[in-house]
């Protein structure tokens, strides 16, 4: 059989049906849900096949309240979720970014609303916003708080980098390059006046996110900013 036949093609490239993890990568950009009667929370738009039977429902990230509201005003079609339901393979993937499966065990993460592919029913999400946002031109000024114990995968440009932060060493971040961080702790948003004389009002460098304390930030190697929906 030649290496460039189409059954070659297919051999190499095909589902692998000894594998069935409850949250499975199956490329580094495509992720795999094994489901039996049971649901989960996926980004909006995100999937791109299933096998058996699922079925979807369109949700917001929260209902009702300051939920509906920043989902609305603020997160646009980034903070939106759907549900899967039933039993079948799931194939989530978004825009060819690589997917981070994290299993947590009674432990909190933020992540930026716009990275959360998919998490566990198990798993609480919570919109949290930064003190100061008054400022913010661009989007990513909000995060979810991910709480509980399951699965949850989030996506990346290129390979993310986790800068360690504690007491005596904080760390400063681009926020459209800060994906996630722990859950105790606390980031300030920062103007940086200075440089946004030097090189105008458009960048958004002239906006930093402060972490301090104990625990750790994910940055990508790539700045992403986020379009606002009318």
């Amino acid at each position: 059989m030649s290496e460039y036949s189409l059954e070659s093609f297919v051999a190499k490239r095909r589902q692998n049906d000894a594998e069935h993890d409850y949250f499975e990568l199956e490329t580094p950009q495509l992720l795999e849900i094994n489901l039996n009667n049971q649901f989960v929370w996926a980004k909006n738009g995100s999937m791109v096949g299933y096998v058996g039977n699922i079925k979807f429902e369109r949700e917001g990230m929260l209902s009702g309240g300051i939920g509906n509201f920043l989902k609305k005003s603020l997160t646009g079609e980034g903070a939106k979720l759907m549900k899967a339901k039933g039993t079948g393979r799931l194939y989530v993937a978004d825009g060819g970014k690589k997917v981070q499966i994290l299993q947590l065990n009674n432990e909190s993460i933020c992540v930026n609303g716009n990275d959360i592919l998919a998490h566990d029913q198990t798993v609480n999400n919570q919109i949290t916003m930064l003190k100061s946002v008054a400022g913010m031109m661009s989007g990513g000024i909000f995060q979810v708080k991910l709480s509980g114990t399951g699965h949850v995968a989030i996506t990346t440009h290129g390979d993310p980098l986790v800068l360690m932060v504690t007491p005596d060493k904080p760390v400063f971040t681009d926020p459209n390059a800060t994906v996630a961080w722990s859950g105790n702790l606390s980031p300030e948003l920062k103007s940086n006046m200075s440089f946004k004389s030097f090189i105008g009002r458009g960048s958004g460098e002239e906006y930093q996110m402060k972490f301090s304390g104990e625990g750790w930030v994910l940055i990508q190697p790539y700045e992403e900013v986020y379009f606002q929906q009318s």
